[in-house]
């Protein structure tokens, strides 16, 4: 329960064939050590195999959507599905976690902070009222329009906006109920982990100070970052021994 007496669920997606049954496993191992109390963990996925029994999997909501252009990645559109007015019957206060995040620190707090959605604030175009939906939390049902007004006109908002959390933060920023976490909570490992070149030629990424929940966006997994990988040219770095402390069941 929360602090309002709510139950609690932190809720992830696993959709096709991109990440497999250790991200979600490994992500409830470290959702467990590092959340006091209660809670309930969900996953939502079109397959179950290999995710760990104290797991609760459930059905990918029904979300009907257009099929990307050939040759343009998934942009996550389908997260947008959490909105739904009945996802399986849960009631209370969810936070939504991506499967390829890394739990460094205390998650009490997300469900502490006051606001009605809070989410990252962007960090490449902090200017901007876009958030990064890798965390996020919400009253499930609070937001059905969200997905209501997305399916209405699904042809625009696609054609204004590049991916869903642009959508997502533009709608409820205009609504007024879009709040950001504290800025040291949820770090990017590219953009605050890595050193600087010539740095990263010698110096491990480290764990930012004060962070709890680390983002990996763009070119580089938990896996990739462990073994020292990038998937560009000349964008070396050192391996992460600490995600190995972290990302495990």
């Amino acid at each position: 329960m929360d602090a309002m007496g709510r139950q609690r669920h932190v809720l992830c997606m696993k959709w096709g064939n991109k990440y497999g049954p250790e991200y979600v496993n490994h992500l409830y191992g470290m959702v467990r050590r590092h959340l006091s109390g209660d809670f309930q963990f969900v996953c939502l996925t079109d397959d179950a195999k290999g995710i760990r029994p104290e797991v609760k999997c459930l059905p990918l909501p029904e979300m009907p959507l257009k099929p990307e252009k050939p040759g343009v990645p998934d942009r996550a559109w389908r997260k947008l599905s959490t909105f739904v007015a009945d996802l399986h019957g849960l009631q209370g206060t969810a936070l939504y976690l991506d499967v390829d995040v890394v739990v460094v620190g205390s998650l009490d707090g997300f469900f502490e902070e006051p606001g009605e959605f809070l989410i990252i604030k962007d960090y490449k175009r902090p200017w901007r009222v876009t958030g990064n939906s890798s965390v996020y939390r919400f009253e499930i049902g609070a937001h059905i329009d969200v997905l209501a007004t997305f399916q209405a006109h699904e042809d625009e908002i696609r054609l204004q906006f590049r991916n869903e959390q642009a959508y997502l933060s533009d709608y409820l920023h205009r609504q007024g109920k879009l709040r950001y976490w504290p800025k040291r909570w949820c770090p990017s490992f590219k953009y605050h982990s890595i050193p600087r070149w010539p740095l990263n030629y010698f110096t491990e990424p480290a764990i930012p100070k004060d962070a709890r929940v680390v983002i990996f966006h763009g070119e580089c997994n938990p896996p990739d970052a462990l073994h020292g990988q990038r998937n560009r040219r000349f964008r070396f770095i050192q391996p992460a021994g600490w995600v190995a402390e972290h990302w495990k069941d």
